[in-house]
């Protein structure tokens, strides 16, 4: 009975993860055809965020896909094999469309990976570099952190709950099953803050200056992240003591939120964006974060450590 259901759930998860990822599938199929074809892909044509959304699908679908024998082989440590295998994946195929593709504008042409810390830098209005500067490769490759950030934290964070509800209904062990709740919630949310992102950019208008509604959804962002990978971590933690439980989450989301500013600050050069006007919007002298920035982090492990308190407390967990 429970080999047929969970027979019935790999089914669905494999072709839930199929049909959500057709349209970064897609781009990466138009990407490819363009340069079998013309050798090149021609500005009008660059489906704008095939890197990194196209590798992610492609991996996570590949980590579903892999999942039976993950758990055969590795019985409890399925994730870890699923998720090593998938982030593999997904920075072989990031490299290879970075390395290989080539974007051809009437000014000039250049490999994806150039192409796209063009359209980062070139909407920032305090920047001096020019376009030529830029896909000649005068920049700090370093910026991509925050995208890799992202990308992994996706891969983990689904691959995560789509483990360990399959598993579950293996073994009946329901001991994970509040937190791994939480994790999909969380996952869900981020994701559709990526999606957001992708194609408003959260409103910015290529100012460091940004307006309420771009710095309200920045901030909800960094304070999701760091709560997605904080619940993450977690999951693996239930029935421990609450300095475990609690704790050790809420200090990760903490420290991924922080990762997740020095990525921005990579970026911008050294600078981060200012989310408002008044003394608890500027940056602190000596250091480039604002008390609002710190806020920001200390509040994504806020919220860690009380989804936690809460769980811990619906579970029957004492200290």
């Amino acid at each position: 009975m429970k080999n047929k259901l969970f027979s019935k759930y790999y089914l669905f998860s494999c072709i839930g993860v199929l049909l959500v990822s057709c349209y970064p599938l897609w781009m990466g199929v138009s990407v490819v055809t363009d340069m079998i074809e013309d050798g090149t892909v021609f500005k009008e044509n660059y489906p704008k965020y095939i890197i990194p959304y196209t590798p992610i699908c492609l991996a996570v679908w590949i980590g579903v896909l892999i999942m039976p024998l993950c758990i055969k082989l590795f019985k409890q440590f399925a994730l870890v094999g699923g998720s090593v295998l998938a982030t593999g994946t997904f920075f072989a195929l990031e490299i290879l469309f970075e390395q290989k593709v080539v974007v051809t504008t009437a000014e000039t042409a250049a490999r994806l990976g150039d192409w796209q810390m063009f359209m980062c830098v070139s909407t920032y209005t305090y920047k001096t570099q020019t376009a030529v500067e830029i896909l000649m490769g005068n920049y700090n490759p370093a910026f991509k952190l925050h995208f890799y950030i992202i990308s992994v934290v996706l891969i983990l964070s689904i691959l995560n709950c789509l483990y360990g509800f399959g598993q579950m209904i293996k073994n009946g062990d329901k001991k994970r099953l509040k937190s791994l709740i939480m994790q999909s919630v969380c996952s869900l949310i981020f994701l559709g803050l990526c999606i957001l992102a992708c194609f408003t950019a959260f409103w910015r208008d290529g100012s460091i200056q940004v307006s309420p509604l771009s710095a309200t959804l920045m901030t909800a962002f960094f304070v999701i992240l760091g709560v997605t990978v904080g619940v993450y971590v977690g999951s693996f933690l239930s029935g421990k003591r609450n300095l475990v439980s609690i704790g050790i989450p809420a200090l990760v989301a903490c420290v991924m939120t922080f990762l997740m500013y020095v990525g921005e600050m990579i970026l911008l050069h050294g600078h981060l964006y200012s989310l408002g006007t008044g003394f608890i919007f500027d940056s602190i002298p000596g250091i480039v974060f604002a008390p609002f920035d710190l806020l920001t982090i200390v509040v994504s492990g806020c919220v860690t450590a009380l989804i936690f308190t809460l769980l811990n407390r619906a579970g029957g967990l004492k200290r």
